[in-house]
């Protein structure tokens, strides 16, 4: 769109007013240069007065290119001024300094707070302020250091707005000791000192710091925030139920009580699984917002609940897109996929809501866990017609989608179109390729990754020797193992364990993978000693495998296929005493083998068989047709 004055105005070209009327309709890049045109072919960008009407007006946008616009026209024009033409009042760097410390790039106010320094010009409160928000916001402490240092030698160094500033700072960074240096020398000290340094206790998990400093303060001078804070810090730091219950007598001896005190409390309740006492706060507190439904419904869902919060969202008085978003995502916890699925098309049908990313990174989770590739194919063509980009978590999920619904080829394409690859994208592709039995070209993935400099982290090496273990790619295993410790120093977890243990208990080296086992410097899990057990009974070792059994046995969580296995083994070699031992043991601890399932897709619906199951509907048709071949 081009955006020019009005050629039937009445102002005189030689006037300012028509630019100043064409400010209300600038927010792109294209109008910033119609209007850097129109400044200098005019010679109104040496008009002081206009430019710094323009700087203001575009520092204070939402709009970036306005914004950067007036950064330009300030550094040009007004930045490195004559001396004497300067003003002492910092009003105009402020508004720049402002438009850094409370935008996207704090650093930017570091630089002109240097600017200001080397040119002379006067520092007020309010600049030193917007520096160490900045600051703050970054988390530069020796940057922060340097401003303190700089503050202690001026006249304002004392102020208590500018102090105030500074413990935020230093707790922010976690230098407690440095914000109560700066407490106790204040002179004179209001709630804002109090309440700065019972959240940085609180944040840095010194409660008792906090509760002492809370009993100092009179009552006259602790206001919500105070009481808020102290509620959040024993909740936090709290252990279990004695947390809950300090901040539970709190709360009642509070004088007054907004929504941030009850939404705390119930989301102190929540956390520990108290749903009961969560929903009692919930039931009697005077007003409610959103926060306290989505608390609420996340709780349950997260209890496994997912009836008590879908009856909470049917509830609602009115829902926003975050509502939808924690209710679909209950369901996928609890594998409602296809109840999240209908919950994100009827969002589509409403008007007044919009699916963002959240809610399509939940969708496609639910699409890969049912496996239904039409959904997954409608939400893809939705993406792309909606703009959305696929650099960031989108890209990396539909790639996982696509993998886990068994179309690889989709998840390629999808992959091959990403311009900006990040490492997840890479660890997307490389894991599906890896589930689909393509371990080469997994590996070669993998191999592409270090030609092109990019940084593998842990998932990738997860990835990477899964294939390797599917295609007994042992030698390549074994040099990524490697690689992952020595070059990219990564310490393996059990995830890469397991793969080697598996890798190696394949290739027959049964005895290799016990010495890996013995020398992990973190305990083996019931999946890598059932990994060994299963190895033990394709080579019948029974030495090997009698001692990983016991291990299992010892563990709470052993299920009774690790059982299963350890009587195969006893039956491979005619060892029936054993065998009957075993079951014997199985039937004391009430342990049943769970039986197998397999899915299948048909027309959109996902068909679910066990072992010798009838309860499909049409059972009568299949067992009839299984007979006849």
């Amino acid at each position: 769109m081009l955006v020019c004055a009005n050629s039937s105005s009445h102002q005189p070209w030689s006037s300012t007013i028509p630019t100043l009327i064409m400010l209300q309709k600038f927010t792109t890049k294209q109008h910033m240069n119609q209007i850097h045109a129109r400044l200098i072919t005019t010679g109104f960008i040496k008009n002081t007065s206009l430019t710094t009407k323009l700087i203001l007006t575009f520092v204070s946008s939402p709009h970036k290119p306005l914004i950067e616009f007036g950064r330009y026209i300030f550094i040009k024009n007004h930045a490195f001024c004559d001396f004497n033409d300067r003003n002492d009042d910092p009003f105009l760097w402020n508004a720049v300094i402002r438009s850094y410390s409370h935008g996207s790039d704090p650093k930017g106010a570091l630089f002109l707070l240097c600017l200001m320094v080397e040119n002379g010009v006067f520092l007020d409160k309010y600049t030193f302020s917007l520096v160490l928000k900045a600051c703050s916001k970054m988390g530069l402490m020796k940057e922060g250091m340097q401003i303190y240092g700089l503050l202690c030698k001026t006249d304002i160094g004392s102020d208590l707005f500018l102090q105030n500033c500074l413990i935020g700072l230093f707790m922010r960074c976690g230098c407690v000791e440095f914000a109560e240096q700066v407490f106790d020398r204040m002179c004179k000290r209001d709630s804002v000192s109090y309440n700065s340094m019972i959240d940085g206790y609180v944040k840095c998990g010194l409660i008792g710091k906090a509760c002492e400093l809370f009993g100092e303060m009179g009552m006259e001078e602790k206001n919500l925030i105070t009481w808020n804070s102290m509620i959040r810090g024993y909740l936090r730091c709290g252990e279990d139920d004695d947390g809950l219950r300090f901040a539970w007598s709190l709360f009642v001896k509070m004088p007054e009580k907004d929504l941030v005190s009850w939404n705390t409390m119930i989301d102190g309740c929540v956390k520990l699984g108290n749903m009961d006492d969560a929903q009692v706060f919930f039931d009697v507190m005077p007003e409610r917002d959103l926060v306290s439904w989505v608390t609420m419904i996340d709780g349950y869902a997260k209890s496994g609940d997912v009836v008590a919060a879908r009856s909470l969202f049917d509830e609602m008085p009115r829902r926003n897109v975050i509502c939808c978003n924690s209710m679909m995502a209950g369901y996928v916890q609890n594998g409602y996929c296809v109840e999240a699925l209908k919950l994100f098309y009827d969002m589509r049908k409403a008007t007044d809501m919009l699916p963002d990313d959240t809610t399509l990174l939940i969708v496609l989770t639910a699409v890969a866990q049912l496996g239904r590739v039409e959904d997954g194919v409608a939400i893809h063509r939705y993406l792309m017609d909606s703009g959305y980009s696929l650099s960031d978590n989108l890209g990396v999920a539909l790639i996982d989608m696509y993998s886990k619904c068994g179309s690889i080829d989709n998840a390629i394409s999808v992959f091959e179109n990403i311009e900006q690859k990040c490492v997840d994208h890479w660890n997307a592709m490389i894991g599906g390729l890896a589930i689909h039995g393509m371990s080469e070209l997994a590996f070669d993935f993998f191999m592409e990754m270090e030609r092109l400099c990019i940084i593998p982290d842990d998932i990738t090496f997860i990835g990477v020797l899964s294939a390797c273990r599917h295609a007994g790619m042992l030698k390549e295993g074994l040099i990524c193992f490697e690689l992952m410790q020595k070059v990219y120093k990564l310490q393996p977890k059990l995830q890469h364990y397991g793969c080697m243990v598996d890798m190696l208990s394949r290739a027959g080296h049964v005895e290799e993978a016990m010495k890996l086992v013995q020398k992990m410097p973190i305990e083996p899990n019931e999946v890598i000693w059932k990994t060994l057990l299963s190895a033990c009974q394709i080579h019948e070792n029974v030495y090997i495998g009698k001692v990983i059994a016991q291990q299992l046995i010892q563990l709470k969580s052993c299920s009774a296929s690790s059982y299963v296995i350890l009587s195969n083994i006893y039956a491979s070699l005619g060892m029936w005493d054993n065998v009957r031992k075993v079951r014997i043991e199985m039937k004391e601890r009430n342990l049943g083998k769970i039986p197998g399932c397999s899915w299948i897709e048909l027309e959109g619906n996902v068909h679910k068989f066990c072992v010798q199951d009838r309860t499909h509907p049409h059972v009568n048709e299949i067992y009839s047709l299984l007979s006849s071949l």
